[in-house]
């Protein structure tokens, strides 16, 4: 009898932030992984398995504290960390996917962007399913931080390009 191979299914979200000053100089570029939290692997699962859900749509928030991130983090509760919002737009830029290919997607020919208009330090950034800026409904995806928390000030232009991967191991 032949023994099935088997393969573990790691999902990995990268955020890729780049800093603008007003003038558009870049001021500063740097990146972070994601934890995916428990409700974004239900939300994978039932949207793949089960109601299949269709073209659903993401936001991109921004984390101004230090408070790391756990698996059971929701958006209605999530081990003290909050959400940053010292942005102008009226609700969280939304991620945008392209093409699919090779088990990924991101959003590079569309980056969401925040256009600041207060001074804060961002540690990190999360994804989830609502927009409302500063929110706590909707389900959270999965969050991830700076090595080094960063510093915005008015004026500033964050983008974010966000890449989420699938991979068998």
């Amino acid at each position: 009898m032949r023994q099935a191979s088997r393969f573990n299914v790691r999902s990995s979200t990268k955020y890729l932030v780049r800093c603008f000053d007003k003038d558009g100089n870049l001021k500063w570029e740097d990146g972070f992984h994601n934890i995916v939290v428990t409700a974004g692997l239900n939300k994978l699962l039932d949207a793949t398995f089960k109601s299949g859900y269709v073209a659903p749509l993401w936001y991109i928030g921004l984390k101004n504290s230090s408070a790391g991130v756990s698996a059971a983090d929701t958006m209605a509760s999530h081990g003290g960390w909050t959400e940053g919002t010292p942005y102008s737009n009226a609700s969280r830029p939304q991620f945008l996917p392209g093409t699919i290919n090779s088990g990924v997607v991101d959003n590079v020919s569309s980056v969401a962007v925040f256009d600041i208009n207060d001074t804060d330090t961002i540690y990190g950034g999360f994804l989830v399913n609502d927009d409302a800026k500063g929110g706590t409904s909707g389900t959270l995806y999965g969050a991830g931080d700076f090595v080094s928390p960063r510093a915005v000030i008015s004026g500033d232009t964050l983008e974010v390009t966000t890449i989420i991967t699938q991979t068998t191991a």
